[in-house]
């Protein structure tokens, strides 16, 4: 697993980063059992014009290509955001496949009948 966090045009800032990891493990979680390569990409991007913070969110494994980005006042809010929005829509196309997947052997067997 590649997981790679970016703070764009910024200071490094490790309280920023470990609350980006404890963010990011259920994403990791869920992603577990996934066929490799997976990639986790986190960008955190802060405004100097505007008072919203743009935080984007990347993973592309073989079965998932997803991005979800948001922008908000705070990094912190933005990134649980982010997170939890990519969480939900991973486990949404997770059983979209499944559902798929089931549709699909039931066709064959109704043929076979035929």
């Amino acid at each position: 697993m590649n997981k790679k966090i970016v703070f764009r045009h910024m200071e490094h800032s490790p309280s920023m980063e470990d609350y980006a990891n404890q963010q990011l493990a259920k994403v990791l979680e869920f992603l577990e059992n996934e066929p490799t390569p997976i990639y986790v990409d986190l960008v955190l991007e802060p405004s100097k014009v505007h008072a919203h913070h743009r935080v984007e969110l990347r993973v592309k494994t073989p079965n998932f290509d997803r991005v979800s980005n948001f922008e908000g006042p705070t990094f912190y809010d933005v990134m649980d955001r982010v997170i939890d929005v990519m969480y939900k829509e991973l486990c949404e196309d997770k059983k979209r496949r499944k559902d798929h997947l089931k549709d699909v052997g039931r066709h064959d067997e109704f043929k076979k009948q035929r």
